[in-house]
């Protein structure tokens, strides 16, 4: 199988190179895209053997091409879009992170190719064009989020009408037994040192804030075509059990695992036979006691914010993500609190009027509406 993957400098990108390295004779590479991390894509491009290294940030292209690589280099958004459509490409590996990634990552599904998503903001403000996309080119969306790819491993085999709950779980980030009333006093540092995943600082906090799993949920009504009133989380500090899948029967089927994004990764890459991923092995034994607690909305607002996002049109989803990573990205500065996070986007909700979407200029209508209304309201937050 050939791929492209897009924000392969990412973890995402890194976890889903080492796959493709443990198993050679089934993957090779046409294309990886990054955006500025010109070190970090040299070294692996010098692993992969890619046939196009692409970076969207053209100064960064510039000096890739200078370190003298085995093959091509080009830059740009058109460039990544071609590398994703590209005939002889498979399969598309999506995780640039952010909004930035939405073109080319649909832009694959609307060529026919297999799509692993790890870019929640493809379905979060795109989801219909995607779901509709795939309908008419007859794509395939794989989810490669831990949490997704659990129900999807979930669901396997069984009824979808059958299916009466979903539930995601959540570690709970790093504050989840910390006093809700000095969360105003959190830096940076601590909201991105989360307890069990290694990841990027934006969805490190996101983490912190439980957006991410608000993101997840909305990911979830377009993924799986469920309605938001069974769609629920639950926190699980763990990160052991991925999530459940409740059936009208009373059975729930719940996806174990060790917390490792080679697992899903390797799923999405190929369902049958399994590949061996390098993820060890699970021992329920030494680690003795699964432990589960329901979401407080006091000490995490984003969890009751998600319910109304469901409730409303495709724009309120828009609305929270563009929100939310101004707002993300203005707390990493230091211009806003930890706790302005949440109200800020939910202001921002508030006042974006409730509409489904047509088509991918509207959704860069909404975002960039959001937007502008979120800078503007950090502007006026006294730090």
């Amino acid at each position: 199988m050939k791929l492209t993957i897009l924000g392969a400098t990412g973890s995402i990108g890194a976890s889903t190179i080492d796959l493709m390295l443990r198993h050679r004779e089934r993957f090779s590479c046409y294309a990886l895209v990054g955006h500025r991390n010109v070190a970090r894509m040299a070294e692996l491009a010098a692993l992969v053997e890619p046939e196009l290294v692409i970076m969207t940030d053209a100064e960064a292209a510039e000096q890739l091409h200078r370190q003298g690589l085995a093959c091509p280099v080009e830059s740009g958004m058109e460039a990544a879009i071609a590398a994703a459509t590209a005939d002889r490409v498979e399969m598309v590996m999506a995780a640039m992170v952010g909004s930035v990634g939405i073109p080319a990552a649909l832009a694959a599904v609307q060529a026919g190719k297999r799509v692993g998503l790890a870019n929640k903001e493809c379905l979060v403000t795109a989801g219909r064009l995607f779901v509709e996309a795939a309908k008419a080119s007859g794509a395939e969306i794989v989810p490669v989020d831990s949490e997704h790819a659990a129900v999807w491993q979930a669901m396997a085999g069984h009824d979808a009408d059958s299916v009466t709950k979903i539930v995601l779980t959540a570690s709970g980030g790093p504050f989840r037994d910390r006093d809700p009333s000095t969360l105003r006093e959190v830096t940076p540092e601590q909201a991105v040192a989360h307890p069990n995943w290694e990841m990027g600082a934006k969805i490190s906090i996101d983490s912190a804030t439980m957006m991410n799993k608000a993101l997840e949920l909305i990911e979830a009504r377009w993924l799986f075509d469920v309605p938001a009133d069974r769609l629920s989380a639950i926190i699980h500090p763990q990160s052991i059990i991925h999530a459940m899948v409740h059936y009208r029967d009373g059975s729930v089927m719940a996806h174990l695992g060790l917390p490792d994004m080679r697992c899903p990764i390797s799923y999405a890459l190929q369902q049958h036979p399994r590949l061996e991923s390098g993820v060890g092995m699970l021992d329920l034994a030494s680690i003795g006691t699964l432990q589960f607690e329901e979401v407080d909305e006091v000490r995490f607002p984003a969890m009751r914010l998600v319910r109304d996002v469901l409730a409303g049109g495709d724009s309120l989803a828009i609305a929270l993500n563009g929100a939310n990573e101004v707002a993300n990205a203005a707390f990493r500065q230091r211009r806003i609190r930890f706790t302005d996070i949440v109200p800020l986007v939910e202001a921002v909700v508030a006042e974006t009027p409730s509409e489904d979407v047509a088509d991918f200029n509207a959704v860069q209508a909404v975002d960039a509406s959001a937007r502008s209304l979120a800078e503007a309201m950090v502007m006026r937050t006294i730090y």
